[in-house]
């Protein structure tokens, strides 16, 4: 009898960083690297670290933490082999005081030595154990972005960031809601269960066709809509404080790391940050 092939994670992330780095891939990473575990990006002047660092642990469900940078270093050796951060997302958005300026597909003329990273679980890593538990996950099925909603709930505010809270909503059979909940609840450090099944209205949202980012996907007949957390969040908070520069994930572009999905990280970071920075 043969034995079990052991499958690489780090494979796959490599060539998926790759072809961003080169240019070939600039969109979504949804069903990229399935079973790896993928990353929401935000990139700060070293000035507004620390009240960003306390922000992500006052809100854990959607900025739950799994890598922080070294000040100035564009890698992330924790998450893997020879990321630059600078070229392997797909897209990046770049803000200015708070007011989102353009999208690029590498940030390498943008960078300074006084920029920290933080890396934040992404939804998309858990989407392969949706699969693996029955449930149609229809915007990998339909190759299209995940649709993301802003909603009526609000952040707990760090220094000056504060904001409402941004979800992602994926279409579940009815009857399989209850296996959505068991397939999510161990990826604690990439939102974990959802937050709320049914009305969108309950969350302030007035419309499931028209969503602030991603694709709208439509909610079939027996299905309803489920919605998760989002690490897209943060980028609201950044209108609210105003950093004279930040560096994002476009939404849906992840940083798709060499690690199992199913492997909460271990993250090193100075709780200095969070009484010594603005």
């Amino acid at each position: 009898m043969k034995a079990a092939i052991q499958f690489d994670y780090s494979t796959q992330g490599q060539a998926v960083r790759q072809s961003a780095r080169s240019g070939d891939l600039s969109g979504h990473t949804s069903g990229l690297a399935r079973g790896n575990l993928q990353g929401n990006v935000v990139i700060l002047p070293s000035s507004h670290a620390g009240s960003f660092l306390q922000y992500c642990l006052n809100n854990p469900k959607p900025c739950p933490l799994i890598g922080v940078s070294a000040l100035g270093d564009p890698a992330l050796p924790s998450l893997g082999r020879d990321i630059d951060i600078r070229t392997d997302l797909p897209r990046y958005r770049v803000f200015h005081n708070g007011v989102y300026d353009e999208e690029t597909t590498n940030i390498v003329e943008l960078w300074s030595d006084d920029f920290m990273t933080f890396v934040i679980g992404c939804s998309f890593t858990f989407e392969q154990a949706l699969q693996d538990n029955g449930v149609a996950v229809r915007n990998i099925d339909d190759e299209l972005n995940v649709p993301m909603f802003r909603t009526n709930i609000e952040t707990m505010p760090a220094g000056p960031f504060c904001g409402p809270l941004i979800v992602t909503m994926r279409p579940v059979k009815t009857e399989l809601v209850p296996a959505a909940f068991e397939a999510t609840r161990p990826f604690t450090h990439s939102h974990g269960v959802p937050i709320h099944v049914g009305a969108a209205s309950d969350l302030g949202i007035a419309d499931l066709d028209k969503p602030d980012f991603g694709d709208a996907i439509e909610v079939a007949e027996g299905e309803v809509p489920v919605f998760w957390a989002c690490g897209v969040t943060p980028q609201l908070a950044l209108g609210v404080a105003k950093p004279p520069i930040c560096i994002t994930h476009s939404p849906g572009s992840m940083l798709v790391t060499d690690l199992n999905g199913d492997e909460p990280p271990t993250v090193d970071f100075p709780f200095s940050m969070i009484t010594t920075n603005k």
